[in-house]
């Protein structure tokens, strides 16, 4: 009986995948990005050693110690994220999905609003941030849904329930509220339609429809008098969009930001002279601006050190775009790609005042063990993903 061979070769493919061997996946990694990723971890410890270092009166390594054993966790992700062949979380992406929604779900059943926010879970002697997790499975869900409809991603169908399956978590995710967050899930959804092969022609609807959202948002909705956004998020907006009306008010945050970046110089103040970061007239040094705090102590050649280092990992991220064994391994690789290169341009804009301040952390530096563990998960993914794209190349469509 004859089989058709179109049909028998995505099945031999995915049973290659299950059986590929831990010992071959470490001789097919990436080298060039795990020495980047290690480099980024090490020196994101160094900067938050000096950057806290001042923060617990006598504890100065208390910050230090924790953010090592969330490096130590995401170690431990990123080897279960090695171990999971692609195909597997492809086939269980509705599965991820759930998991997704319910962890946020759960968020505003069981958590406790800090500052005004309800975002983590606390688990015994840990407490994390599900969106955090939320940015990788909700790229691997997406890229799942899209896969099985890999010949039909040209239909305005396809996009229109895409989009849809997306704006669940991050309307979850907004109304944590977490604005920075949604932005970043937004983002991913964008790269893996892209990716995917998405219309130039939906993509300009989508970027109307994002326009049109934002616009509302902003000005309309308020308008009429039904405001979205919590008043902080309303006066970080104004305060961005208004840097020089108020800033001993809403723009207070920046303007001490942008003092303690052109303070820094070109070789840095040291950690004893950033009187910016050590007497805390920087608010937030250690999580929404601490690319200022690091700027201030290292000066420029330190902050370069850092921006190269990403440059490094994205550069190396949109190459295994291109060795992705399959569909769903390229989408997946280029929405983790683009939303770790959304979050360090954000991060870094809004503290020199050229991006609103959202929360965004900046990668393998910001305190926050969550931010840790998800980025080394996401990384363990991007390898998985190149070590077994080097069993065969992706012949991929092009662009509709």
């Amino acid at each position: 009986m004859l089989d058709y061979v179109g049909r028998s070769r995505p099945r031999h493919r995915a049973a290659r995948a299950d059986a590929f061997e831990l010992a071959g996946a470490l001789r097919r990694l990436d080298l060039v990005l795990l020495l980047a990723v290690a480099a980024l971890v090490g020196y994101g410890l160094w900067a938050i050693a000096g950057i806290t270092r001042f923060d617990v009166p006598g504890d100065p390594h208390y910050h230090l110690v924790r953010q090592a054993i969330a490096a130590a966790l995401g170690v431990v992700a990123f080897g279960i994220a090695l171990v999971l062949p692609p195909s597997l979380l492809q086939r269980h992406w509705r599965t991820l999905y759930a998991g997704t929604i319910g962890l946020m779900v759960l968020v505003f059943v069981v958590a406790a609003a800090v500052r005004g926010s309800k975002r983590w879970l606390v688990v015994g002697p840990f407490q994390f941030q599900p969106s955090e997790f939320g940015k990788t499975l909700f790229v691997l869900a997406l890229a799942g849904f899209l896969a099985e409809r890999s010949r039909r991603t040209g239909s305005l169908r396809t996009v229109v329930e895409a989009i849809g399956l997306g704006l669940i978590p991050i309307g979850l995710v907004f109304i944590q509220p977490d604005l920075g967050t949604a932005m970043v899930y937004a983002a991913a959804l964008v790269a893996v339609l892209f990716v995917a092969g998405t219309r130039w022609t939906h993509m300009a609807l989508l970027g109307v429809a994002t326009v049109l959202a934002v616009v509302s948002v902003l000005w309309l909705l308020p308008a009429l008098g039904t405001p979205l956004l919590k008043p902080y998020q309303t006066q970080r907006v104004f305060g961005f969009m208004h840097q020089t009306t108020d800033p001993t008010g809403q723009g207070y945050n920046v303007a001490q930001s942008i003092t303690a970046v052109g303070a820094g110089g070109v070789g840095g103040r040291g950690v004893l002279g950033a009187s910016q970061t050590r007497l805390a007239y920087l608010p937030e040094h250690a999580t929404d601006f601490v690319f200022a705090s690091f700027a201030e102590q290292r000066g420029f050649f330190g902050v370069a050190i850092l921006l190269l280092l990403y440059l490094l990992v994205v550069w190396r991220g949109l190459r295994i775009v291109t060795v992705a064994g399959d569909f769903f391994s390229s989408v997946v690789a280029g929405g983790i790609v683009f939303a770790f290169l959304f979050q360090v341009f954000v991060n870094v804009g809004m503290t020199m005042g050229i991006a609103p301040v959202t929360g965004i952390p900046l990668p393998f530096v910001t305190v926050g063990g969550s931010s840790m563990v998800a980025n080394l998960l996401a990384i363990g993914v991007l390898q998985s993903i190149h070590a077994r794209g080097q069993l065969g190349p992706f012949m991929g469509g092009g662009r509709r």
